[in-house]
């Protein structure tokens, strides 16, 4: 999978207008400066979620953009498809044409990644980022990898 920044960018972008939403509708002016995000890359991203209708824009003075849907509905995933981006591990995009135009040895390795990955970000929404946010529910998302200082020594050779 390539999450680049845009992916990054767009989710960060979205919990900060679901976050300031509340107050009416959120310039991307405030989440350029909120967020350190350049204001001509977020107007193109915004360009493209408003497309998909995660967010609705406001013209005129106190506009800017609203979600288009509560933020329990909106998944990670929804966000990052809105932007274009691919969540893809294979080298083929899924084609099966990996290595000289075949499916490669490790081609079902990767698809079911894209697959665990896709469900994941599914399963993770805009609302359960916010609160992790409030650091009122410190347990909304935890990472589940093994700290290098804990993982299990190499068993010895006989």
């Amino acid at each position: 999978m390539r999450l680049t920044t845009k992916g990054r960018f767009a989710v960060t972008a979205m919990i900060d207008v679901a976050m300031h939403s509340g107050k009416g509708p959120v310039t991307l002016a405030g989440v350029s400066e909120r967020q350190k995000i350049s204001l001509s890359y977020l107007e193109q991203l915004f360009g493209k979620l408003r497309r998909h209708g995660l967010v609705e824009s406001v013209r005129g003075p106190g506009g800017g953009y609203n979600l288009a849907h509560p933020a329990s509905s909106l998944s990670v995933a929804d966000i990052i498809l809105a932007v274009d981006e691919p969540i893809d591990a294979t080298q083929c995009g899924g084609k099966e044409n990996c290595k000289d135009d075949k499916r490669c040895m490790t081609h079902e390795l990767w698809a079911a990644l894209n697959a665990h990955i896709f469900s994941f970000l599914r399963s993770v929404t805009l609302e359960q980022l916010v609160r992790a946010q409030d650091k009122s529910d410190v347990n909304v998302l935890q990472d589940h990898r093994v700290p290098l200082s804990k993982k299990p020594e190499p068993a010895p050779v006989v």
